[in-house]
């Protein structure tokens, strides 16, 4: 049997001299005899090189790694001071630490500090009795060994009850709790990595999905632009095609820029989505033919293309407007001068008895209605043209001020006319009158008629008889004006001339006339404007006789005089009014 007790024992020291362990001064009878010595160097032996051996911090190992490995883990907790494998650890404090994470603590010891420092659920730090060492220590294994599955190794006692642990064992117990937490720290290691994958992998997905969405959005935002541009038309109007001209510059300057924006954007995000797969050594990204960069980049000459294209469009429509417009108003304008035109020689060949030509007047004058309606569709052309910013037109040479005072002149040349006719039928049939009366009657009236109404007022009435030598007083005037208003409704030609025929039959004769105008040249055979001026005659009057008055040539050289003034010849222009008898 003690030989089979050899071979055994003997078959295990082999392997453990197999797997790097030396072995000094021990055989397999000392084991199967129970030397102890031996057999405990023998045990300390392996658990160094099994236990201990391995052990690294900061490039320390074994023993050193092991003590700053504890020293390191418990260095959070001010009342536990590792120092060593054996006095350290006497009080239980520092086990108890080792499993809780680091906070700043005013009052922690130190055997329960391994365990708290890792696994803060386990151990209340806080409410631990710094003074009970035995206390400490024993909830310390036990909580090792229930929660951690680290082996109780030693006694209560061979940490408290001796003034110095035993080094060796305390290592041991220690190493147990080194390779437990490491463990625990390689399965983080294991998660985080685990976990740092899968994140990574959750950012590409969330960003190929952002980019893939993205690119699809923008992709049918363009190709429905350029579907509503190719469908687009105009209503021919100015203000559309400047509506459309607005929008595509409001397009350009906020659309087309989001466009641009995003197309980079993308372009970016493609790029960082390919870097980051790469930097991690993973398989590139390789999107649908539909959300790929070429898609995009097929897209956006199109876009632009059909954008160049929609700009060209509403450009020559709007060219096209404005030269229709100018064409409408040149047309207009051109068509309403040649009628004018015609109008206006029209006027002047009329010919024929009086009655006829006052009917074809009042005939010429309702055809110059139509004409007035053409100068207002003229002024909208025109109106249109301004709204367009058509300033200019090459088109024509007229504008609507030069048919608008054109046609002012035409309406007055029909209404003169009128008058006329009118005068001259009133003058035909005054028989009592003389032909040179008549001229020299109508010539007064058309003088003092300023305004070309046809009419005198009661000033205009007094300086027209006045200057035919016939001087009444206001209130005289007065009366007479009146008169003429109430039988022909105003004064008239026909009233003025009538008012001329009673004067002349009743009061006034050329004998007459040449007595008052002897009066005022104080027996002269001529007058001068200083002796119608005397004569108090109104200053239209005294006006109208120097004008028409015939000057007195054979009495002063020249026909006037720089005191006199003009010097005229009353007796001759009294033969040339009336008739010889």
């Amino acid at each position: 049997m003690r030989v089979q007790k050899a071979e055994n024992v003997n078959k295990a020291l082999e392997f453990i001299s197999s797997r790097g362990v030396k072995l000094t001064n021990i055989g397999p009878e000392d084991i199967i005899d129970g030397n102890l010595k031996l057999i405990l160097g023998m045990i300390w032996t392996l658990v160094l090189r099994f236990t201990i051996a391995d052990i690294t911090e900061e490039g320390l190992s074994a023993k050193e790694g092991l003590l700053l490995w504890c020293q390191r883990k418990t260095a959070p907790y001010r009342e536990v001071d590792v120092q060593d494998f054996s006095y350290s650890w006497r009080d239980g404090l520092a086990l108890e630490v080792l499993s809780y994470p680091y906070t700043s603590r005013a009052d922690s010891d130190t055997r329960c500090a391994l365990i708290h420092r890792h696994r803060p659920d386990l151990i209340d730090y806080d409410a631990l009795d710094k003074g009970d060492r035995y206390g400490n220590t024993q909830l310390a294994f036990e909580v090792a060994e229930r929660h951690l599955g680290i082996p109780q190794l030693l006694e209560v006692d061979d940490l408290c009850a001796v003034d110095k642990p035993d080094e060796r064992s305390v290592m041991t117990y220690i190493a147990s709790y080194f390779h437990a937490f490491s463990s625990m720290d390689q399965a983080e290691t294991v998660s985080r990595r685990v976990e740092k994958f899968a994140d990574l992998m959750q950012s590409v997905w969330i960003s190929r999905n952002d980019y893939e969405k993205r690119v699809q959005v923008l992709l049918e935002n363009m190709r429905t632009q350029v579907v509503s541009w190719a469908s687009a038309s105009f209503d021919g109007t100015y203000q559309y095609a400047k509506s459309q001209s607005v929008l595509f510059t409001e397009y350009k300057s906020t659309t087309k820029r989001d466009w641009v924006t995003e197309r980079q954007d993308l372009v970016s995000l493609f790029g960082n989505i390919q870097t980051k797969l790469r930097t991690y050594g993973l398989k590139p990204y390789t999107p649908s033919p539909e959300h790929s960069p070429q898609a995009l980049e097929s897209q956006w000459p199109a876009l632009l293309a059909a954008e160049a294209k929609r700009s060209r469009q509403i450009n020559a429509e709007i060219r096209s407007i404005k030269d229709k417009l100018q064409k409408r108003f040149a047309e207009l304008a051109d068509g309403l001068e040649l009628q004018l035109r015609q109008f206006s020689s029209d006027l002047a060949a009329i010919e024929g008895p009086l009655e006829e030509q006052q009917s074809r007047i009042k005939v010429m004058a309702e055809e110059l209605r139509p004409m007035e309606k053409l100068l207002e569709a003229i002024s909208t052309a025109e109106q249109d043209c301004l709204d367009a910013n058509v300033e200019e037109n090459d088109y024509t040479i007229f504008s609507r001020q030069d048919l608008e005072f054109e046609l002012e002149l035409v309406q007055q040349a029909v209404a003169k006319k009128i008058l006329f006719i009118e005068n001259q039928i009133v003058s035909r049939n005054m028989t009592n009158l003389t032909p040179a009366q008549l001229e020299q009657f109508e010539s007064t009236f058309r003088y003092f008629d300023k305004d070309e109404t046809n009419t005198l007022s009661v000033s205009e009435l007094a300086a027209a008889l006045a200057s035919l030598g016939i001087v009444y007083s206001e209130e005289d005037i007065d009366v007479i004006h009146q008169q003429l208003e109430e039988e022909y409704g105003s004064t008239s030609f026909e009233a003025f001339i009538n008012l001329l025929v009673d004067i002349t039959e009743d009061q006034t004769s050329a004998e007459q006339l040449r007595e008052a105008f002897r009066g005022i040249a104080q027996e002269k055979n001529f007058v001068t404007e200083v002796d119608l001026q005397l004569a108090q005659l109104s200053d239209g009057c005294v006006r109208f006789l120097t004008q028409h008055m015939p000057l007195a040539r054979d009495q002063i050289d020249g026909g006037s005089n720089e005191e006199m003034g003009a010097v005229l010849d009353y007796e001759r222009w009294l033969d040339e009014a009336f008739q010889s008898p």
